[in-house]
């Protein structure tokens, strides 16, 4: 008797175990979370994290039909410090760690305010997917469209693309304390701008981070695996949130 018990107790286990594998209770997203993080040590696991969790759920969501690139970018660190991360999913390696501007009315050196509007001059946060490059007024550029309603959305509206600048660099950020600003593009360093423009179009994501409660609330892309409060809760725990 005590054996069939045992039996019965371990099918059911491993049919539960089963169930909830499908159901995406243990989906890939802790399994990314823990190779990004082990790839970028510098970058704050939070962060990978979530930015792993909203890839993950716009893969579900069906936003791309398959993206190997991801992006990060933790606008909560210093513009004097690399704070892009760019990773190829399929190798499972990062590919690139590198400096990024934000908008001139955003901040100085640090980033505090953001804005989904025309003419804020201002970054934008959230999930992006990339579209195709093209030349513009700042050269050779990405276009981004922003997945976020309420703060993002307007990005191709507003024109907001990652380009080359030479207001990025090093000696830039010795010099003044922190990088130039732009227009609210994340701008990179002109001489790496091509390759990370190239490695990224066409159908990769990127995800800009801050810890805002009103973002991280209601973002769609925070939704997709736990009952809502639960990112928020978990997040306001992070160093850099105030």
């Amino acid at each position: 008797m005590r054996r069939s018990l045992s039996r019965g107790l371990a099918a059911l286990l491993v049919l539960l175990a089963t169930t909830l594998v499908g159901s995406g209770a243990f989906a890939a997203q802790p399994a990314l979370a823990d190779r990004l993080a082990a790839e970028a040590p510098s970058a704050n696991p939070k962060v990978l994290a979530l930015a792993a969790r909203a890839a993950e759920c716009a893969r579900k969501q069906g936003v791309l039909d398959g993206f190997h690139h991801l992006a990060v970018i933790d606008y909560s660190l210093p513009s004097t410090r690399p704070r892009l991360w760019v990773f190829d999913l399929e190798r499972g390696r990062l590919m690139f760690q590198e400096l990024v501007a934000h908008g001139r009315n955003t901040g100085d050196a640090k980033a505090e305010r953001f804005s989904n509007a025309e003419g804020s001059h201002m970054s934008s946060i959230g999930l992006f997917k990339t579209l195709q490059p093209y030349y513009g007024s700042n050269g050779y550029s990405l276009r981004l469209s922003g997945l976020d309603p309420g703060f993002n959305d307007n990005a191709l509206a507003r024109a907001i693309v990652m380009h080359g600048a030479p207001y990025v660099s090093e000696a830039i950020a010795e010099r003044l304390g922190r990088l130039g600003r732009s227009w609210g593009c994340p701008a990179l360093r002109p001489e790496i701008a091509r390759t990370v423009i190239d490695t990224l179009k066409g159908g990769a994501l990127l995800f800009a981070y801050y810890p805002d409660r009103k973002w991280l609330a209601e973002s769609p892309y925070f939704q997709c695996d736990s009952p809502p409060g639960r990112v928020v809760s978990s997040t306001q725990q992070h160093p850099n949130s105030g």
